[in-house]
């Protein structure tokens, strides 16, 4: 699937049928391995020159604002699938793949009444799709809350000694807990280990000799346990600080410690659930902008080609996927079939010039032209 595609549009001198067969032979000569498509657009209600002049200001803007949207839900899809480890599924419009979708377009004729206003039907799709972005937006922040609630229960329970939950590493007997005695935990630099044996007896008095046990060791700190009488905890957590060792604040709960842990498991359920539900949503979305945007750059070739060929509509509509090398051939094959005059006139305008600005690109061609990046 081309990831670009041109639309545009060549003006009619005589047959409709006739320029195409024509630009058919010229692509399948010079540059076969451009796929070439007609792009099918009915015959919408034109309205007024200077209704079609404030919407072709308009049209610019909206298309970059349509497009972005795309691009985010696409990004956003791409996201949950690789952390759902998914492989990635082909993006469609109501089951038709996309690429298969703008190459056999067919206007939505329920959807975008053609007796409509062009004016009605892009404000209709710019409300659509703003809406579209605005329940992204509160979605993925609902997902992203409890994605941000789980990495720090995370971060709790892998950072360093210093800093995690110590409520999985101690157990019941690690602690002893009566009128008189406490057990404090102690993190130690795991440097400072012999340091920390050779000493902790004489930090404070009435500390119970030999009642230090290590529990657990990370790359950087050890975990000790140290029994003590209680009214001395103070002046051993204040001498033990000044040997470089720290003193957490722990007290053993089983309850606490089941709530944790359920309150741990629920969240992991919420975050599965809101990425599949947010992941079904993006693909749906995504099939509802494309359409949307679709529908939008058939608006706009419309619009263009009278601006820049007059009326009545007599314009031939395509899509093309030039590959980067074939760019320059496919250019001169579609300037060849317009009117040489009207090239010649087109090739001396200042590119940055207003005449440019119809063309709804930067680069002015004689002929309607503007390019669809799907990726």
């Amino acid at each position: 699937m081309a990831s670009r595609y041109w639309v545009v549009s060549l003006p009619v001198q005589n047959s409709a049928s006739t320029l195409w067969n024509s630009l058919q032979d010229q692509i399948s000569k010079h540059s076969f391995d451009t796929p070439l498509y007609r792009f099918n657009i009915p015959n919408l209600r034109v309205g007024t020159l200077d209704s079609l002049l404030a919407l072709s200001d308009d049209l610019l803007k909206s298309n970059s604002f349509i497009e972005g949207v795309s691009h985010k839900i696409r990004r956003q899809i791409e996201e949950l699938e690789r952390v759902s480890g998914m492989e990635s599924n082909a993006l469609t419009v109501d089951g038709v793949p996309i690429d298969s979708y703008l190459t056999r377009f067919v206007w939505d004729e329920a959807k975008y009444p053609t007796m409509s206003p062009l004016r009605e039907i892009v404000d209709g799709i710019h409300t659509q799709v703003a809406k579209i972005e605005d329940d992204l937006k509160v979605r993925v922040a609902e997902y992203n809350n409890v994605r941000g609630q789980l990495n720090a229960i995370n971060r709790k329970q892998s950072g360093s000694l210093a800093v995690r939950d110590l409520s999985n590493l101690v157990k019941p007997e690690d602690i002893i807990t009566s009128e008189h005695l406490v057990t404090l935990l102690a993190i130690v630099p795991k440097y400072s280990q012999k340091d920390w044996l050779s000493s902790y007896e004489t930090l404070t008095s009435y500390v119970v000799p030999r009642s230090s046990k290590k529990l657990y060791e990370d790359n950087e700190y050890a975990l000790y346990t140290v029994t003590l009488f209680g009214r001395v905890a103070d002046n051993f957590r204040t001498s033990a600080r000044e040997r470089g060792f720290q003193i957490r604040d722990f007290e053993y709960s089983p309850e606490a410690q089941e709530s944790r842990k359920q309150e741990l498991e629920k969240l992991i359920q919420d975050q599965d659930s809101l990425r599949s539900s947010l992941l079904q949503w993006c693909y749906a979305s995504y099939g509802e902008v494309f359409s949307s945007w679709m529908h939008f750059c058939a608006v706009r070739v419309f619009s263009e080609s009278i601006l820049r060929y007059g009326l009545p509509p007599s314009f031939l509509a395509c899509v093309l996927a030039p590959s980067v090398k074939g760019e320059k051939k496919v250019r001169s094959i579609l300037e060849g079939l317009c009117d040489s005059t009207n090239s010649t006139y087109w090739k001396t305008e200042d590119e940055s010039g207003a005449m440019a600005g119809l063309g709804g690109d930067a680069d002015a061609h004689p002929y309607v032209s503007f390019t669809i990046n799907i990726a």
